[in-house]
């Protein structure tokens, strides 16, 4: 067995979203030296089972082994059948195993990509339900920079709590760019209300779900900003802060207490 061979695809398993226990099994497989040979991988993201083979094929001249693609399987919590996707595995431009989840889920993920002059770019990546190749594969659709798509400038017309924090909104930013659907807390007539947002770079926006997961309207969501950012400023004409105080006369404001934003 080539050991160098077995340390670099154990790491490219487990980088991809594999984790570490197949390494046995891949070891195992690279001792017999089949042609090629194939791994299961059983995995579950909430109440959704996503299944996958992981394929690897020898080289024709020499004693190496290449991870050359998974086959994912999912399987949707209260859905009749399930969807078959191959994501194939290079040099660049892999796709990781929950990134595959969140696109074959119908989100968007965004992801610095290397065109075939060796040039770097930044695109959103989303799955065209409308179109296979000729392997059966669902295509991909992208979505450039200069498509005009602008993440944050879309949260902001919002009334997200998380966007107060410097670091919550990093956070909130990077994993909707991994294609999460992402809980956060949105602030409406005074209150707090659980929400869950996910990316929508091909209508250049941000898709909003309620506590239950029910879609709501972007002018719902909008018009909620639109009426905070209206009290807001009619505080401001009053000398009121947020807590509702008169800060003219020289009383600090409260801290905002900005809350965590869940992974």
């Amino acid at each position: 067995m080539n050991e160098k061979n077995f340390e670099y695809l154990r790491d490219q398993v487990k980088y991809t979203g594999f984790g570490d226990g197949l390494e046995a099994q891949l070891k195992d497989n690279l001792k017999r030296q089949p042609p090629e040979f194939t791994l299961q991988h059983q995995g579950t993201f909430g109440k959704d089972e996503l299944n996958s083979s992981l394929h690897f094929k020898r080289s024709a001249t020499t004693d190496m082994y290449f991870f050359n693609s998974y086959t994912a399987s999912l399987k949707q919590d209260q859905a009749n059948e399930k969807m078959n996707q191959t994501f194939y595995i290079g040099k660049d431009n892999n796709i990781t195993l929950k990134e595959g989840y969140n696109l074959m889920s119908g989100r968007a993920v965004n992801k610095d990509l290397t065109n075939k002059e060796g040039k770097i770019y930044n695109a959103w990546l989303q799955m065209d339900f409308k179109q296979t190749d000729n392997a059966g594969n669902f295509k991909q659709k992208q979505f450039h920079e200069n498509y005009g798509f602008k993440l944050e400038n879309e949260l902001a017309k919002h009334p997200i709590k998380e966007l107060q924090n410097d670091q919550e909104r990093s956070k909130l930013l990077d994993s909707l760019q991994k294609g999460n659907r992402q809980s956060v807390t949105f602030l409406e007539n005074g209150s707090e209300q659980r929400r869950y947002i996910e990316a929508n770079p091909q209508f250049k926006s941000v898709t909003v779900f309620d506590a239950n997961m029910h879609r709501i309207n972007n002018r719902q969501s909008q018009e909620a900003s639109q009426s905070k950012g209206k009290s807001q400023a009619q505080k401001v004409e009053q000398g009121l802060g947020d807590d509702g105080k008169d800060h003219h006369s020289g009383k600090k404001p409260k801290k905002n207490q900005g809350m965590s934003v869940s992974q």
